[in-house]
Order: C-alpha cells, then sequence, then structure tokens
C-alpha cells in the first residue's frame, strides 16, 4: 500500500502501484491546479517533504532544474512514488472535487492497511 500525505491538512490518499500523484489525488476525488498533465509545463510542482519518488516518463531540465530534483520538487502529472510520500502542493490548495471517490478511497485505504496488518495464517 501506498499513501499520499498532503500537507498542511495531513489528508491522507490510498494510491494505486504505478499511478502518479496527480492521478491518484485524482483517483480519490481530489483536484487542484495542473497544466499540460505531460510534463511540459511545471504548473503542478509539488514539493516532497518525505518518502521517494520515479518518473515514469522523462522530464526536460527546462521544465524542472537540477536544484529543483535535489530539493524535493517534483511534477505531480509525473512523479511516481516508490513508497509513502508526505507532500505540499505550491499555490494551490486540494479540493476534494467528488466527495464519493473521496469515500471509494477512504475504504480502500482501510482495506490496504487491515491487510498489512493482519496476522498471519497457519
Amino acid at each position: 500500500m501506498t499513501t499520499i500525505i498532503v500537507q498542511p491538512s495531513g489528508t491522507e490518499i490510498h494510491i494505486e502501484p504505478g499511478d502518479t500523484v496527480l492521478a491518484g489525488l485524482q483517483k480519490a476525488g481530489y483536484a487542484y491546479t495542473v497544466g499540460c498533465r505531460r510534463g511540459g509545463c511545471g504548473i503542478c510542482k509539488i514539493d516532497v517533504l518525505e518518502g521517494t519518488f520515479s518518473y515514469c516518463r522523462p522530464v526536460a531540465d527546462t521544465v524542472i532544474s537540477e536544484q529543483e530534483r535535489s530539493d524535493g520538487t517534483c511534477l505531480s502529472c509525473r512523479a511516481v512514488p516508490t513508497d509513502d510520500v508526505t507532500i505540499q502542493l505550491r499555490d494551490a490548495s486540494l479540493r476534494l472535487a467528488n466527495p464519493l471517490l473521496g469515500q471509494i478511497n477512504a475504504r480502500a485505504r482501510e482495506r490496504a492497511k487491515a491487510a498489512s496488518t493482519a496476522p498471519e495464517e497457519q
């Protein structure tokens, strides 16, 4: 189970393996300001406070600099969490655009958490 924690609200979102941060947020019913969705504009930059990620597709140096890469900045439309991540949005607030998807995601997160802590059968 991979979880995205969005600060400062502490909102927890369950994300499927291989999903980008942006895809995970949208599948959970959340929205925030995004642009081209293909790594070309940089509007979806976020700060990764904890955790790691990789890029599923190349990201141009003109969109995200080496300095930004080293300080935890990433493009949410391209970044795939490799473990639990804590993020902070820039100049945008996270809003629940689809409460039904939010409820479905909360249940998926609870099931995944229960499965990861269930005692092994003997």
